[in-house]
């Protein structure tokens, strides 16, 4: 996904507050993107994505981060919410579990 000047556009408000967030600490810690992805155990230009906002880091990489960075993962992804998520990504409700255990032919 692209936008019009062909530079990766943000992936989510999600990926935008994530990597902002690991930015401002890589900053605050005076920890180059090169040291900060060697300490993680990551690719360089993997980092880079993720701090741009158009990457889309798994837990495991938020784990790894959090870990380089010696703060806890709650520091990353405090007050995100399924509003945050890409619009054509719905949370999954009660009601959505109870249809689809329906259409399966469990009793809900």
């Amino acid at each position: 996904c692209q936008d019009a000047g062909g530079m990766r556009a943000v992936r989510s408000r999600a990926s935008e507050i994530v990597g902002m967030r690991v930015r401002e600490l890589r900053d605050k810690s005076m920890i180059s993107r090169n040291k900060l992805a060697e300490r993680a155990d990551m690719d360089v230009s993997h980092l880079a994505r993720i701090e741009n906002g158009t990457g889309n880091p798994t837990l495991f990489v938020l784990i790894q981060l959090a870990t380089a960075l010696d703060i806890s993962l709650t520091a990353l992804i405090t007050g995100l919410s399924a509003a945050d998520l890409p619009q054509d990504i719905k949370p999954y409700s009660e009601a959505d579990f109870r249809r689809e255990l329906r259409r399966r032919g469990h009793d809900a």
